[in-house]
């Protein structure tokens, strides 16, 4: 099978980040994942590493911001840079299931993401989450990280945290439900279909 990779740049005044994927490295696929995640926010780092590892994809996500500013532009454009990378990645949407579903508890925490790859980009998370940093990131940026992937990528996504007290137990568990949904929608399915009743998405 063809394989899903991408590597792509993106350079503004505010941000430089260079991103490569490999969606194909689930356990079993022969593919060894390789995960190396630097933004400069610690707790975006964490928070990516644990989308790749969970969703079965290789990335290397690097970032140089304008950090004095404060975290903004580098949470948004690595976001739009990891979407589009997904994207190339993925390529034509045939012959995988296309929709995926994920539910990812944390001690007390649950949440659930479910996705449409669709080329129909939308958005809606409901996360919950009280403070107004974990770590060095603003969790403002949370919401605005799921919308700029989704735009970015040409999906659907919905993410809701479902219950939980601590907020790095939801922020993490949400990055994870979305994770499993990502390695589900994904999933080829042998076939060479166009998973839509249009013939094309």
């Amino acid at each position: 099978m063809e394989a899903r990779t991408a590597t792509i740049e993106r350079k503004t005044n505010e941000t430089q980040i260079s991103v490569a994927i490999n969606l194909d490295c689930q356990p079993g696929s022969g593919n060894k994942q390789e995960i190396d995640i630097s933004t400069g926010i610690g707790f975006l780092d964490h928070m990516y590493h644990a989308l790749a590892k969970h969703s079965g994809m290789s990335l290397t996500l690097k970032c140089q911001g304008d950090l004095w500013i404060d975290d903004h532009h580098t949470a948004e454009d690595s976001a739009i840079a990891l979407g589009t990378a997904f994207k190339q990645a993925l390529g034509e949407v045939r012959g995988i299931k296309r929709y995926g579903t994920g539910f990812a508890p944390l001690d007390e925490a649950l949440s659930r993401a479910v996705i449409d790859i669709c080329s129909r980009p939308y958005c809606v998370s409901n996360l919950g989450i009280k403070r107004e940093k974990i770590g060095d990131l603003s969790t403002e940026m949370f919401p605005h990280i799921f919308y700029s992937f989704a735009m970015a990528s040409g999906v659907t996504l919905h993410v809701d945290v479902l219950r939980g007290d601590n907020d790095h137990h939801r922020a993490e568990s949400a990055f994870k439900a979305l994770a499993i949904a990502i390695r589900e929608a994904i999933t080829r399915t042998g076939g060479t279909d166009v998973p839509s009743t249009k013939g094309v998405l």
